[in-house]
Protein backbone atom coordinates (compact mmCIF):
# COMPACT_ATOMS: atom_id res chain seq x y z
CA UNK A 1 0.00 0.00 0.00
CA UNK A 2 1.52 3.46 -0.84
CA UNK A 3 2.46 5.92 1.60
CA UNK A 4 -0.17 8.92 2.56
CA UNK A 5 1.97 11.03 1.68
CA UNK A 6 1.06 9.38 -2.85
CA UNK A 7 -2.39 9.39 -2.25
CA UNK A 8 -5.14 11.37 -3.75
CA UNK A 9 -7.17 12.98 -1.34
CA UNK A 10 -10.48 10.66 -1.33
CA UNK A 11 -7.56 7.19 -1.26
CA UNK A 12 -5.93 9.11 2.24
CA UNK A 13 -9.67 9.79 3.50
CA UNK A 14 -10.34 5.94 2.84
CA UNK A 15 -7.23 4.17 4.04
CA UNK A 16 -7.77 6.85 7.71
CA UNK A 17 -10.82 5.66 7.84
CA UNK A 18 -10.01 2.02 7.80
CA UNK A 19 -7.95 2.50 10.65
CA UNK A 20 -10.43 4.33 13.18
CA UNK A 21 -13.35 2.63 14.73
CA UNK A 22 -16.55 2.40 12.59
CA UNK A 23 -18.39 5.60 14.25
CA UNK A 24 -15.15 7.66 13.91
CA UNK A 25 -14.57 6.25 10.53
CA UNK A 26 -17.62 8.01 8.96
CA UNK A 27 -17.07 11.35 10.66
CA UNK A 28 -13.62 11.46 9.01
CA UNK A 29 -14.64 10.26 5.81
CA UNK A 30 -17.63 12.33 5.45
CA UNK A 31 -16.90 15.88 7.21
CA UNK A 32 -13.87 16.99 4.95
CA UNK A 33 -15.78 16.42 2.45
CA UNK A 34 -19.06 18.30 3.60
CA UNK A 35 -16.37 21.25 5.19
CA UNK A 36 -17.27 23.60 2.24
CA UNK A 37 -20.77 23.52 2.12
CA UNK A 38 -20.79 23.99 5.63
CA UNK A 39 -18.81 26.81 6.08
CA UNK A 40 -20.89 28.69 3.56
CA UNK A 41 -24.14 27.74 5.25
CA UNK A 42 -22.49 29.40 8.69
CA UNK A 43 -21.62 32.68 6.41
CA UNK A 44 -23.85 35.60 8.14
CA UNK A 45 -23.57 39.28 6.55
CA UNK A 46 -21.54 41.29 7.83
CA UNK A 47 -23.27 44.90 8.58
CA UNK A 48 -21.53 48.51 9.30
CA UNK A 49 -24.10 50.95 10.70
CA UNK A 50 -24.30 54.02 12.60
CA UNK A 51 -24.25 54.21 16.12
CA UNK A 52 -27.77 55.84 16.50
CA UNK A 53 -28.63 52.61 15.09
CA UNK A 54 -27.37 50.41 18.20
CA UNK A 55 -30.18 49.32 19.89
CA UNK A 56 -32.70 49.76 17.16
CA UNK A 57 -30.88 47.56 14.47
CA UNK A 58 -29.86 45.14 17.61
CA UNK A 59 -33.97 44.29 18.26
CA UNK A 60 -34.48 44.15 14.07
CA UNK A 61 -31.69 41.39 14.08
CA UNK A 62 -32.51 39.59 17.26
CA UNK A 63 -36.33 39.65 15.52
CA UNK A 64 -35.05 38.51 12.42
CA UNK A 65 -33.19 35.43 13.79
CA UNK A 66 -35.90 34.34 15.74
CA UNK A 67 -37.79 33.86 12.46
CA UNK A 68 -35.23 31.52 11.66
CA UNK A 69 -32.73 33.49 9.91
CA UNK A 70 -28.77 33.52 10.45
CA UNK A 71 -28.41 36.71 12.62
CA UNK A 72 -26.59 39.12 10.89
CA UNK A 73 -23.14 40.53 12.73
CA UNK A 74 -23.55 44.28 13.84
CA UNK A 75 -20.70 46.36 13.52
CA UNK A 76 -21.57 50.04 15.09
CA UNK A 77 -19.64 52.84 14.47
CA UNK A 78 -19.31 56.91 12.55
CA UNK A 79 -20.63 56.90 8.96
CA UNK A 80 -17.56 58.69 7.56
CA UNK A 81 -15.14 56.33 10.23
CA UNK A 82 -16.76 53.55 8.07
CA UNK A 83 -16.66 55.28 4.74
CA UNK A 84 -12.96 55.72 4.95
CA UNK A 85 -12.89 52.09 5.65
CA UNK A 86 -14.75 50.84 2.84
CA UNK A 87 -12.92 52.68 0.37
CA UNK A 88 -9.76 50.97 1.79
CA UNK A 89 -11.07 47.60 0.98
CA UNK A 90 -13.12 47.04 4.81
CA UNK A 91 -14.75 43.51 4.34
CA UNK A 92 -18.72 44.67 5.06
CA UNK A 93 -21.73 43.51 3.18
CA UNK A 94 -24.23 45.90 3.67
CA UNK A 95 -23.26 49.70 4.98
CA UNK A 96 -26.28 51.75 6.68
CA UNK A 97 -25.48 54.95 6.84
CA UNK A 98 -26.62 58.22 9.42
CA UNK A 99 -25.65 60.56 6.72
CA UNK A 100 -26.79 59.35 2.92
CA UNK A 101 -24.16 61.56 1.27
CA UNK A 102 -21.80 58.87 2.29
CA UNK A 103 -23.51 56.38 0.34
CA UNK A 104 -23.70 58.69 -2.43
CA UNK A 105 -19.52 58.76 -2.04
CA UNK A 106 -19.14 55.10 -2.24
CA UNK A 107 -21.81 54.85 -4.90
CA UNK A 108 -20.10 56.84 -7.46
CA UNK A 109 -16.83 54.86 -6.55
CA UNK A 110 -18.74 51.80 -7.75
CA UNK A 111 -18.46 50.72 -4.04
CA UNK A 112 -22.07 49.87 -3.71
CA UNK A 113 -24.29 47.69 -6.09
CA UNK A 114 -26.40 50.71 -6.64
CA UNK A 115 -27.84 54.32 -4.34
CA UNK A 116 -29.05 51.98 -1.76
CA UNK A 117 -32.63 53.39 -0.09
CA UNK A 118 -33.37 55.82 2.37
CA UNK A 119 -34.66 53.69 5.49
CA UNK A 120 -34.74 56.16 7.71
CA UNK A 121 -34.30 60.14 9.20
CA UNK A 122 -32.91 60.78 12.41
CA UNK A 123 -33.18 63.53 15.15
CA UNK A 124 -30.99 65.00 17.43
CA UNK A 125 -32.15 66.24 21.27
CA UNK A 126 -30.27 67.91 24.42
CA UNK A 127 -30.00 64.94 26.89
CA UNK A 128 -28.86 66.07 30.50
CA UNK A 129 -28.14 63.05 33.27
CA UNK A 130 -29.92 63.51 36.37
CA UNK A 131 -28.77 66.60 39.08
CA UNK A 132 -27.11 68.88 35.85
CA UNK A 133 -27.36 72.00 36.62
CA UNK A 134 -28.33 72.24 33.16
CA UNK A 135 -32.30 71.84 31.81
CA UNK A 136 -32.74 70.30 28.23
CA UNK A 137 -35.60 72.37 26.60
CA UNK A 138 -35.76 72.47 23.00
CA UNK A 139 -34.82 76.17 21.90
CA UNK A 140 -31.12 75.44 24.64
CA UNK A 141 -32.79 78.69 26.42
CA UNK A 142 -30.99 76.88 29.63
CA UNK A 143 -27.85 76.11 28.28
CA UNK A 144 -27.61 79.80 27.24
CA UNK A 145 -28.09 80.74 30.76
CA UNK A 146 -26.24 77.49 32.26
CA UNK A 147 -23.04 78.98 29.95
CA UNK A 148 -23.81 82.48 31.05
CA UNK A 149 -23.67 81.68 34.35
CA UNK A 150 -20.76 79.52 34.41
CA UNK A 151 -22.37 76.00 35.13
CA UNK A 152 -21.40 74.35 32.08
CA UNK A 153 -17.76 72.27 32.30
CA UNK A 154 -18.16 69.15 29.61
CA UNK A 155 -20.82 69.11 27.09
CA UNK A 156 -20.91 66.10 24.58
CA UNK A 157 -21.28 66.08 21.03
CA UNK A 158 -20.12 63.09 18.37
CA UNK A 159 -16.95 64.60 16.47
CA UNK A 160 -18.32 67.05 13.31
CA UNK A 161 -15.31 65.49 11.35
CA UNK A 162 -16.61 62.63 10.47
CA UNK A 163 -19.97 61.54 12.64
CA UNK A 164 -23.05 63.20 10.85
CA UNK A 165 -24.81 63.82 14.27
CA UNK A 166 -21.85 65.73 15.29
CA UNK A 167 -21.83 67.74 12.66
CA UNK A 168 -26.06 68.34 13.16
CA UNK A 169 -25.56 69.03 16.84
CA UNK A 170 -22.85 71.77 15.14
CA UNK A 171 -25.18 72.81 12.93
CA UNK A 172 -27.31 73.61 15.70
CA UNK A 173 -25.41 75.17 18.44
CA UNK A 174 -24.30 77.24 15.35
CA UNK A 175 -28.03 78.19 14.60
CA UNK A 176 -28.61 78.72 18.45
CA UNK A 177 -25.88 81.28 18.69
CA UNK A 178 -23.94 78.49 21.10
CA UNK A 179 -21.56 77.55 18.90
CA UNK A 180 -18.37 79.53 20.06
CA UNK A 181 -19.10 80.05 23.44
CA UNK A 182 -19.78 76.53 24.09
CA UNK A 183 -16.53 75.23 21.59
CA UNK A 184 -14.62 75.14 25.57
CA UNK A 185 -16.51 72.97 27.33
CA UNK A 186 -16.91 70.43 24.04
CA UNK A 187 -15.99 66.54 24.11
CA UNK A 188 -16.21 64.88 21.24
CA UNK A 189 -17.36 61.69 21.21
CA UNK A 190 -15.96 59.24 18.47
CA UNK A 191 -19.55 58.28 17.63
CA UNK A 192 -22.36 59.47 18.78
CA UNK A 193 -23.35 56.48 20.48
CA UNK A 194 -19.84 57.45 22.99
CA UNK A 195 -21.07 60.59 22.96
CA UNK A 196 -24.10 59.49 24.77
CA UNK A 197 -21.96 57.89 26.92
CA UNK A 198 -20.28 61.13 27.57
CA UNK A 199 -23.18 63.29 27.84
CA UNK A 200 -24.80 60.79 30.51
CA UNK A 201 -21.43 60.36 32.48
CA UNK A 202 -20.68 62.33 36.18
CA UNK A 203 -18.51 64.76 35.01
CA UNK A 204 -20.58 66.27 31.99
CA UNK A 205 -23.74 68.36 32.17
CA UNK A 206 -25.14 67.07 29.06
CA UNK A 207 -24.84 66.79 25.47
CA UNK A 208 -26.95 66.52 21.81
CA UNK A 209 -27.47 62.67 21.40
CA UNK A 210 -30.02 60.94 18.69
CA UNK A 211 -33.85 60.22 20.12
CA UNK A 212 -33.19 56.78 18.94
CA UNK A 213 -30.56 56.56 21.86
CA UNK A 214 -32.40 58.26 24.31
CA UNK A 215 -35.52 56.01 23.61
CA UNK A 216 -33.70 52.92 24.07
CA UNK A 217 -34.83 50.53 26.95
CA UNK A 218 -31.01 51.11 28.74
CA UNK A 219 -30.64 54.46 28.46
CA UNK A 220 -34.31 56.04 29.32
CA UNK A 221 -33.59 55.59 33.13
CA UNK A 222 -30.00 57.45 33.02
CA UNK A 223 -31.47 60.48 31.41
CA UNK A 224 -32.20 63.78 33.48
CA UNK A 225 -33.89 65.13 30.26
CA UNK A 226 -34.55 65.16 27.19
CA UNK A 227 -35.68 67.59 24.69
CA UNK A 228 -35.58 66.69 20.79
CA UNK A 229 -34.33 70.13 18.46
CA UNK A 230 -36.17 71.71 16.03
CA UNK A 231 -35.80 69.93 12.56
CA UNK A 232 -35.17 73.79 11.23
CA UNK A 233 -31.96 74.05 13.13
CA UNK A 234 -30.08 71.57 10.87
CA UNK A 235 -29.74 69.79 7.68
CA UNK A 236 -31.91 66.74 8.08
CA UNK A 237 -30.40 63.72 9.03
CA UNK A 238 -31.49 61.30 5.86
CA UNK A 239 -30.01 57.73 6.23
CA UNK A 240 -29.58 55.59 3.89
CA UNK A 241 -28.25 51.95 3.48
CA UNK A 242 -26.59 50.39 0.69
CA UNK A 243 -25.30 46.86 -0.45
CA UNK A 244 -21.69 46.73 -0.86
CA UNK A 245 -20.11 45.40 -4.36
CA UNK A 246 -19.44 42.08 -3.35
CA UNK A 247 -22.28 41.39 -0.45
CA UNK A 248 -23.28 37.74 0.29
CA UNK A 249 -26.51 36.77 -0.77
CA UNK A 250 -27.31 36.83 3.14
CA UNK A 251 -26.94 40.78 3.36
CA UNK A 252 -29.34 40.50 0.50
CA UNK A 253 -32.22 39.08 2.92
CA UNK A 254 -31.46 40.97 5.65
CA UNK A 255 -31.39 44.47 3.05
CA UNK A 256 -34.64 43.28 1.88
CA UNK A 257 -36.05 42.65 5.35
CA UNK A 258 -34.96 45.93 6.17
CA UNK A 259 -37.34 47.64 4.03
CA UNK A 260 -40.20 45.52 5.30
CA UNK A 261 -43.25 46.45 8.00
CA UNK A 262 -41.24 44.29 10.62
CA UNK A 263 -38.48 46.01 10.72
CA UNK A 264 -39.90 49.46 9.89
CA UNK A 265 -41.93 49.41 12.91
CA UNK A 266 -38.88 48.72 15.04
CA UNK A 267 -37.26 52.19 13.46
CA UNK A 268 -40.23 53.66 14.51
CA UNK A 269 -40.91 52.76 18.00
CA UNK A 270 -36.78 54.17 18.07
CA UNK A 271 -38.04 57.54 17.18
CA UNK A 272 -37.07 57.48 13.24
CA UNK A 273 -39.20 59.42 10.84
CA UNK A 274 -39.63 56.65 8.18
CA UNK A 275 -39.70 57.57 4.40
Amino acid sequence: MPPFATMNRRAFLQRLAALLPAHAAVAVAQSPVRAPQAAAAERVAVVAAASDLKYALEAVAEQYAAQGNPKPKLIFGSSGNFTRQIQQGAPFDLFLSADERYIAQLAAAGLTRDAGVVYAVGRIGIAVPPGSPVQADSELADLRRALAKGRVHRFAIANPEHAPYGKRAQEALQYAGLWETIQPYLVFGENIAQAMQFALSGGAQGGIIALSLAKAPTVAPRLGGFALIPESWHTPLVQRMALLRAAHPEAERFYAYLQGNDARKILAQYGFVLP
